[in-house]
């Protein structure tokens, strides 16, 4: 995996997979979490996706029936597809919220008598 800073020059830029947009190199564990965190939402998306495919699927499909007496109205299967794609498109908006664990790690301060101060946030 290439990696590049966005203050780089124009070909490290294009050859990079990863590009950081600011000189800071912590942005390379901030990408790393990022990539950890989307894994996991698709990896979600599909279980949920997945499993109510499985169990929902047959169950519209009459499968019930001989069993209960019981079809699903295909309008309420139509409702319950919707919910979960509503569910899927939701749980990845969550990405949206990622906050870098390094923004401000360590900053410096000048304090009133001119000594510098380094603050861990």
């Amino acid at each position: 995996m290439g990696i590049a800073i966005g203050t780089g020059t124009d070909i490290a830029i294009e050859a990079g997979d990863v590009v950081l947009m600011r000189g800071d190199l912590r942005g390379i564990v901030d990408a790393a979490a990022l990539s950890r965190r989307t894994r996991k939402t698709i990896l979600g998306n599909f279980v949920w996706a997945y499993g109510y495919n499985l169990a929902l699927i047959p169950v519209a499909a009459g499968v019930l029936f001989p069993f209960t007496g019981y079809l699903l109205n295909p309008m309420l299967a139509a409702g319950a597809m919707s919910l979960s794609s509503v569910f899927v498109v939701t749980n990845s908006l969550r990405l949206g919220r990622f906050k870098s664990n390094s923004e401000g790690f360590a900053t410096s301060n000048i304090s009133e008598s001119g000594a510098a101060q380094a603050s861990v946030s």
